[in-house]
C-alpha cells in the first residue's frame, strides 16, 4: 500500500466534510517542493559508494517545515513525501508555529561503520544546506538516525554557513543544544493524550492491561511511562524478531535489559511466543503500535479487541480499517496526534537555540502536557460535533488551520 496515497485519501475526506475550497484542497494534497540528491562517500575499504537521499517540504505556510530523517535500505519517496505531509498536519494540529517536511536516504545503517554513518550524514547536509536552515527547514532523527548524527549534520551546516546555527537541528545531543526531555517525548506525548482520553471514556488506566507493538524507542519508553505514571499492566510486546506474552504482566526494567543483552524481545523468560500480527489481536484495554505503516487493515481490523489504539507510530491504520475500528467502537489516537510530543519538544528545542536559553526537564514536561492536553480536546470536540472517527476529526482541525494559513498569504 502506498502510503502517500493513503495521506492523500485521507485529506481528500477531511476536505469533503470541511466543504474545503478546491483550489486550496488541490495545492494541499501535493508537496510544494521536493529534492532528490546524489551522495557520494568514501568507504572504509577507499571505495567510493553513491547513495540516494530525499528531502520533502511538504508545506511551511504556518512555518518553517519541520521532520525526521531517516536512514533506512528500503527508503522511498512516497513514504518520505507521506511523512512529510502527516508532519504538516502534526504541528498544525497541536497548534505550534512550524510546517512539515521530511527526509530520507537509501541505505542499511547496520552496515556502516561509525566513520561511514559521519561521512554520509555530512555529505546529506552538503548537498542540501542551500535548502534547510533555522528559518527554511529544521530536520530531526527518525528511523535509524541519533543525536550523534544529529550533531554530525548541525556540525557541517554551521562549518558550510561560517557562524553558529544550532537550531538547523533538532535531537542533538544537550552538551551541543539539545533540550531536556527530547528522550521520551514521543512516549510521554501519547501517554497525555492516553490518560485525557481514560478521563473522557471514564476507565481506569491503573486497572487496564497493554500491548505495545514494536519495541523501539518510543514503545520501551511507553512501557516505562504506562507502568510508572499509570500503573497500567503491559502483558505483551513485540519487535521485528517476533514478540512475548505473559498475562500477569511484563516489567519494564526486566524487559529492556533482556533486549538490551539480546538484541530482541523474543525468548524473554516465562513469556509464551506471539507473533506480531498476534499481539494486535490480543484481549487488552490499551494498544499500543509503535512500529511501521500499514499493521492494522480491512483484514485485522475486526479482530482488534482493544478499547484504544494509541498510535505512536507513523501510519500503523489504514483507512479502511479506520472506519471499521470507529464502527465497533474502537478509539483510535491517531498518529499525527498520539505521537506529536516529538516534534513539539523538538520546536522547543529550536525555540531555545533562537533565544540562548535553556530549559529544565520538568518546565518541557509541563509545556508538553499543556499543549498535548489541548490538542486531544480540540479533535475531541469535532470527533464528538460531527460524529466521526479520531483521524479524520484530527484531520478536519490540522487542514483548516493550514488551509487559512494558505488563504491568508494569499497563495490560494
Amino acid at each position: 500500500m502506498n502510503p502517500f496515497a493513503t495521506s492523500q485519501a485521507q485529506l481528500d475526506e477531511a476536505a469533503s466534510l470541511l466543504g474545503l475550497d478546491p483550489s486550496i484542497h488541490e495545492f494541499l494534497r501535493w508537496p510544494m517542493r521536493e529534492y532528490w540528491v546524489r551522495i557520494p562517500v568514501r568507504m572504509d575499504s577507499g571505495q567510493v559508494k553513491t547513495f540516494q537521499g530525499f528531502r520533502v517540504q511538504y508545506n511551511d505556510a504556518r512555518g518553517p517545515a519541520k521532520g525526521g530523517i531517516r536512514w533506512h535500505p528500503k527508503e522511498t519517496v512516497d513514504t518520505v513525501r507521506a511523512l512529510a505531509a502527516w508532519m504538516t498536519w502534526k504541528t498544525a494540529v497541536v497548534d505550534i508555529p512550524l510546517g512539515g517536511g521530511k527526509g530520507g536516504i537509501i541505505c542499511d545503517p547496520k552496515a556502516l561503520s561509525f566513520a561511514e554513518k559521519e561521512r554520509l550524514a555530512r555529505g546529506y547536509v552538503r548537498q542540501l544546506s542551500c535548502v534547510v536552515g533555522p528559518e527554511r527547514d529544521v530536520p530531526a532523527p527518525d528511523v535509524y538516525t541519533d543525536p550523534q548524527i544529529m550533531a554530525w549534520m548541525m556540525d557541517e551546516y554551521e562549518a558550510i554557513s561560517g557562524r553558529h546555527q544550532a537550531g538547523v537541528i533538532t535531537g542533538k545531543p544537550l552538551a551541543v543544544g539539545g533540550v531536556a526531555g527530547r528522550d521520551d517525548a514521543t512516549a510521554r506525548g501519547g501517554m497525555y493524550t492516553l490518560r485525557e482520553w481514560a478521563e473522557t471514556e471514564n476507565v481506569n488506566l491503573g486497572s487496564a492491561t497493554a500491548a505495545i507493538q514494536g519495541y523501539g524507542n518510543a514503545g520501551q519508553h511507553a512501557h516505562r511511562l504506562l507502568q510508572e505514571m499509570f500503573g497500567t499492566t503491559v502483558v505483551a510486546a513485540s519487535d521485528s524478531k517476533g514478540g512475548v506474552y505473559h498475562p500477569d504482566g511484563i516489567q519494564f526494567c526486566e524487559l529492556e535489559e533482556f533486549k538490551r543483552e539480546t538484541g530482541s524481545v523474543v525468548g524473554f523468560p516465562g513469556a509464551q511466543k506471539v507473533t506480531n500480527e498476534e499481539l494486535l489481536e490480543l484481549e487488552v484495554d490499551v494498544l499500543l503500535p509503535s512500529a511501521l505503516e500499514n499493521v492494522v487493515t480491512y483484514k485485522n481490523a475486526g479482530r482488534i479487541k482493544a478499547k484504544v489504539s494509541a498510535e505512536l507510530a507513523n501510519g500503523p491504520t489504514t483507512p479502511e480499517a479506520d472506519k471499521i475500528l470507529f464502527e465497533r467502537g474502537v478509539y483510535v489516537i491517531p498518529d499525527f496526534l498520539c505521537n506529536a510530543g516529538g516534534v513539539t519538544v523538538s520546536w522547543m528545542e529550536q525555540v531555545q537555540n533562537a533565544g540562548l536559553d535553556k530549559w529544565d526537564r520538568e518546565t518541557v514536561y509541563r509545556k508538553l502536557d499543556g499543549i498535548m492536553t489541548s490538542a486531544f480536546h480540540s479533535v475531541h470536540e469535532v470527533r464528538k460535533a460531527r460524529t466521526v472517527h479520531t483521524r479524520l476529526a484530527a484531520y478536519m482541525v490540522s487542514v483548516q488551520r493550514v488551509a487559512e494559513a494558505c488563504r491568508l498569504r494569499g497563495w490560494v
